[in-house]
């Protein structure tokens, strides 16, 4: 039986930075994968998303340059085409992963995972492949989440879930998208901007509920007045019926009806299979690991990152701060933690970028705190480059000037909130970001001019009537 120091269960994005950073150490590592390395990001979320919005934003872009004195005749698209280059990029960086773990020494095991022991891992691999148990001192599971799908949607080719609609080499004429969340605003942005007529239903008052009102406002008016989509909010969907014409239903008393309904309505961990009752590992009432900040769970020689914990944010990038903390923390001993500052980037259109705290939050909260935006209309680059819808918005601590959250909608902003979230991160004060000196003409000036803005001194913008 082989042994090893670390086993990961899941080779996405906390699974094999986690299986990487351990073997970087000295440790004697395997990494179990039962689909293929990189998980739903790289290989049905993320990644293949952005691939296929990078070319719907491309074609938008084309159909109205006429603003910046361009032209473009007969200007098109082949969906299946945009399928095809999206598995291509999937494909480069799988392989690429495979390499990174080959080449720092991790053992790759394909199959699925199960406990036979504390310190002892079963993997069975597809189809007629025998079992093979390996021996471990210390387990990480990290083996994500699937789609929600609930029980009172009929199940029908035509209700899909996120990673069969990134399978469909056609799209639609016609879409309900099922969900006012950070997916579904996504796919919803994605086909409308390729043409498909898109309706949004979301249960709670508004989509995008996690950000501030004015974001959200920003958000919807393009959606809604730019690209024509949809969006029905406050509202169940019920009455839900598929047949080979396709999908109906009704929310409120609105009946909304498409050839495809695509449904995102949340995400639930993937424990199935792991026999955790056998290691005496309970999960919570939805399903959930519990772990500590250094990613430990109840039990001494078991932990878990990404997805799968419970009051995890379920991004990729926080899975795998999580993976690499809990590879440090069992291989190298300390009570490392995750950090708990994680911006979040949303692929509509526009982009939104976000980190720290909303204005909502700190109400909530009690903070007392001060606000500075900046338009991008005010922007000489965001006007040079045809890009001027959007802002950038601080939220800082009214007594102590200290950076509390940032917010950014519109061009570049996923790219834009990585600044923000170094200047969170080091504790500056809005003083501090105003008084550095920021390149110009560039969107990133933008974080300068709304510090300045926190304090009434904007130089780009009138000041505020009194």
């Amino acid at each position: 039986m082989e042994k090893f120091d670390v086993v990961v269960i899941g080779a996405g994005p906390g699974g094999y930075p986690a299986a990487i950073r351990a073997a970087q150490t000295g440790a004697r590592v395997a990494v179990v994968e039962k689909e293929a390395v990189g998980g739903t990001c790289l290989n049905w979320g993320c990644i293949p998303t952005k691939a296929l919005i990078a070319s719907a934003e491309q074609y938008w872009r084309m159909k109205h340059c006429g603003a910046l004195g361009l032209s473009a005749a007969d200007v098109g698209f082949d969906y299946a085409a945009m399928a095809k280059r999206k598995d291509e990029v999937v494909a480069r960086l799988t392989g690429g992963v495979g390499q990174l773990l080959k080449a720092n020494g991790v053992t790759a095991l394909a199959g699925t995972a199960s406990f036979e022991s504390r310190n002892r891992v079963a993997v069975k691999p597809a189809g007629r492949g025998e079992k093979r148990t390996v021996e471990t001192a210390n387990t990480i599971i990290a083996t994500g989440s699937v789609s929600a799908m609930p029980g009172f949607i009929p199940r029908h080719p035509r209700i899909v879930e996120s990673r069969a609609f990134l399978d469909l080499k056609k799209l639609p004429a016609a879409l309900i998208v099922l969900g006012g969340g950070v997916i579904g605003c996504e796919f919803a942005c994605l086909a409308a901007q390729l043409g498909t007529r898109v309706t949004v239903v979301e249960l709670l008052e508004d989509i995008l509920i996690m950000l501030d009102a004015d974001v959200r406002r920003e958000v919807k008016r393009h959606m809604t007045a730019s690209l024509g989509i949809e969006i029905l909010a406050g509202a169940a969907l019920k009455d839900i019926a598929a047949d080979r014409d396709g999908v109906r239903g009704t929310a409120g008393d609105r009946t909304v009806q498409a050839e495809m309904m695509l449904v995102s309505v949340g995400r639930l961990p993937l424990t199935e299979g792991l026999e955790l009752k056998r290691i005496g590992l309970e999960t919570n009432e939805r399903g959930f690991i519990a772990t500590d900040e250094g990613g430990r769970t109840a039990l001494a020689t078991v932990y878990a990152v990404g997805d799968v914990t419970a009051g995890s944010t379920q991004l990729a990038h926080a899975a795998t701060s999580q993976g690499i903390v809990a590879a440090e923390n069992i291989c190298l001993g300390g009570r490392k933690k995750t950090d708990r500052l994680v911006p979040a980037c949303i692929f509509t259109s526009p982009e939104i970028g976000s980190v720290g705290l909303t204005e909502g939050e700190a109400g909530r909260k009690g903070r007392a705190v001060k606000v500075g935006k900046f338009a991008f209309t005010g922007l000489g680059k965001a006007l040079a480059s045809g890009e001027p819808e959007g802002f950038v918005k601080w939220v800082v601590d009214a007594q102590t000037d200290q950076l509390l959250g940032a917010h950014a909608v519109g061009a570049h902003a996923t790219d834009l909130i990585a600044e923000a979230a170094a200047a969170i991160k080091a504790e500056l004060t809005a003083e501090e970001i105003g008084r550095t000196i920021h390149c110009h003409p560039t969107f990133a000036e933008a974080w300068m001019e709304a510090a300045h803005a926190a304090h009434g001194r904007c130089i780009h913008a009138a000041p505020k009537r009194k």
